[in-house]
């Protein structure tokens, strides 16, 4: 069986975050590091947005600094995401592994399947629903929203019809990055404070719209579960639904180096996460 790397980093700013994925992405390319899933948590809980949003005109910046909330513009596309009750994942692979499809939906479907195996050893009756069609597609999307949970995938992880993931993709250097959300709780009036909407109505709407369609563990398992038991159930989720055995380890100097080096030069910059 072939072994991958794991590695669960300690709860990080988002500009560390966010940089510990290119630079672990910058280093598989260079054939320096085998793929890798990495583990992590946000300290402080933090706002991330995608790489094509408009920032003033979709965020309210002022409340997510009122609020304490950190900020931070992804690689990869998709809606705003509050990070704060979560594990949160990260798999970074070569585009020509033999495990990887060509096209970006399969590849998407492949490596979700580590997250539908985690979803069902916390015992969560969780299915994976291609978005072939548009009746589908309008099942899991709400108009509007800049909120990540509203938008929908190509296929989608649902418990009792409502989505319990949220993923994004990128592709550079010949190296798939896909990381995402999987949310143990989620203060829906937070999240809907820092987005900005036309009128306190239309935010009302967008609010329910999301809470119909959107759900997190605790609010669905049957006994509550823990960030602990969370990593375990997809640590092995992943290995299972990869068919690879995770090696515990740690980042390289050079990783940490570029990590560290990346964090100042971007991810912290507002030329990056104010560039549209």
């Amino acid at each position: 069986m072939e072994k991958w790397r794991f590695i669960h980093t300690p709860p990080m700013p988002p500009e560390m975050n966010m940089a510990i994925d290119e630079a672990i992405l910058a280093a598989h390319s260079k054939g320096q590091v085998p793929p890798t899933v990495r583990f992590y948590t946000w300290q402080p809980a933090t706002l991330s947005i995608g790489y094509f949003q408009k920032m003033e005109k979709e965020i309210d910046v002022e409340a997510v600094k009122k609020k304490g909330i950190g900020l931070v513009r992804r690689a990869t596309g998709g809606r705003a995401v509050l990070h704060d009750a979560e594990l949160t994942y990260s798999v970074i692979v070569s585009e020509d592994h033999p495990l990887m499809p060509k096209t970006v939906t399969e590849a998407y479907k492949v490596i979700s399947m580590g997250l539908l195996h985690g979803f069902q050893k916390l015992g969560l009756a969780a299915e994976m629903v291609s978005l072939a069609s548009e009746e589908e597609k309008a099942k899991y999307s709400s108009p509007g929203s800049s909120a990540c949970f509203d938008s929908p995938s190509w296929y989608e992880l649902v418990v009792e019809g409502k989505k319990v993931a949220g993923s994004a993709q990128t592709r550079q250097k010949g190296v798939i990055l896909q990381h995402g959300s999987i949310l143990l709780d989620m203060d829906v009036d937070l999240l809907f404070s820092l987005l900005r909407f036309p009128s306190e109505r239309v935010m009302e709407r967008m609010k329910s719209s999301f809470i119909g369609k959107a759900v997190t563990i605790n609010e669905i398992s049957p006994v509550p579960i823990t960030l602990a038991q969370a990593v375990d159930a997809f640590y092995a989720g992943f290995a299972e639904g990869l068919g690879v055995e995770l090696e515990n380890a740690t980042l390289t100097a050079e990783e940490l180096q570029a990590a560290e080096e990346l964090a100042t030069t971007r991810y912290a910059t507002d030329e990056w996460n104010f560039r549209r």
